[in-house]
């Protein structure tokens, strides 16, 4: 499918615009000159799940072939099958295109955190992880760069209802005769011992859930999607796509049913918390949950993402910075000599200290020695 590139132009010298973290506007990387992006004053909905769910006519996620058509240099390039935002590979032009997915985006939180600032936060979290490879630590001294990625999340709300069986567990204490040794007699006491009281309970609980995020991308791991929270949804701002230009950014690949049953198992670790607590007690065993969710309703958001990806011992590792706090994610490489080198370091510290305490005992006991001659 053919894809006709938006983009926007410096009003003084006609070079692309991109959008700047630092300014939160437009600016020309050419001449510096810098465009307002005119603040939207449309309100941000929540869209009723059920309806939406209902009208959807395809829940299969379309995988298309995407060609574009850069307008600054006429070049031909391809974006990957849910990419709508990129640069130009030739000549580095923003290139913004339509979407395919047939739920779009409304509002999104722009990018906070300029690439220098994320770059400095990368290599200080870094240059603080023990036994890292130094190839890892100097990773971003050559040409490695972070890359901006808008990625999409859902946010859920719902109002739960709960009821819930289970037992009490109250602890008392019991007075119980023990066999010890004394002073080498056995002798018999009385100790208290702990003893647990169950009583069986039953209730509802209630809780409301407000924008539980649930991350919407398949080109980052759930683990790094679900550890980059939490984000400040009170930031969003109505989508526009001049906060895309020069960035990444990709439709949802996790579709909207699929992504509430995240967001349900998401939501039930808070449920069992408020149960635990209205069950009160010194323990808790929580036998039953049937958790009812009503009011249920969704928006579809971008959030920004600056993102990395190293490769050591053909493996690798994947890395994001929350754009909009600075929060790091990801899993580290080790550098296997440096922890065996520690390791007999250490070896060779508890050797010497140990040698040196032998050398003193003997020491020690050479002047300490009485020596006794025989006169006949």
């Amino acid at each position: 499918m053919k894809f006709s590139a938006i983009n926007f132009t410096c009003p003084s010298c006609g070079a692309p615009q991109k959008f700047s973290p630092a300014t939160g506007k437009l600016t020309c990387e050419f001449c510096s000159t810098q465009t307002s992006i005119e603040i939207s004053e449309d309100t941000i909905y929540e869209y009723d799940f059920s309806e939406a769910v209902s009208t959807l006519t395809a829940q299969k996620i379309q995988s298309i072939t995407k060609s574009v058509s850069c307008k600054k240099c006429a070049g031909s390039f391809t974006l990957t099958p849910y990419s709508f935002s990129s640069n130009c590979p030739y000549c580095g032009t923003p290139a913004i295109i339509d979407f395919i997915q047939e739920i779009t985006p409304k509002s999104l939180i722009p990018f906070m955190l300029t690439h220098k600032k994320a770059q400095t936060l990368f290599k200080e979290w870094i240059g603080s992880l023990w036994f890292a490879p130094n190839a890892f630590k100097k990773y971003l001294d050559g040409d490695n760069r972070l890359t901006g990625y808008y990625l999409p999340y859902w946010t859920y709300d719902s109002d739960t209802t709960s009821p819930y069986r289970g037992l009490r567990g109250d602890v008392y204490y019991v007075m119980v005769t023990r066999s010890i040794v004394r002073n080498g007699r056995q002798q018999q006491v009385q100790v208290q011992e702990p003893r647990i009281k169950w009583t069986p309970v039953s209730g509802v609980v209630y809780v409301s859930f407000d924008d539980v995020t649930i991350g919407a991308s398949k080109t980052i791991s759930r683990t790094i999607l679900d550890s980059l929270g939490p984000w400040n949804t009170e930031k969003l701002v109505p989508f526009s796509e001049e906060y895309l230009s020069g960035f990444e950014a990709e439709e949802y690949t996790i579709g909207l049913d699929n992504g509430f049953e995240f967001a349900k198992a998401k939501m039930s670790f808070k449920i069992e918390k408020n149960i635990r607590y209205d069950i009160g007690g010194d323990q808790q065993q929580i036998h039953s949950i049937q958790t009812q969710h009503k009011n249920v309703t969704y928006k579809n958001v971008l959030f920004p993402v600056w993102t990395a990806s190293f490769k050591w011992n053909s493996k690798e590792y994947h890395y994001a910075i929350n754009a909009q706090t600075g929060k790091i994610v990801g899993e580290r490489p080790y550098s296997y000599m440096k922890i065996i080198f520690a390791v007999l370091a250490v070896m060779f510290m508890v050797g010497g200290f140990i040698y040196m305490d032998r050398d003193g005992f003997l020491h020690r006991s050479a002047t300490n020695s009485t020596v006794i001659v025989n006169p006949y």
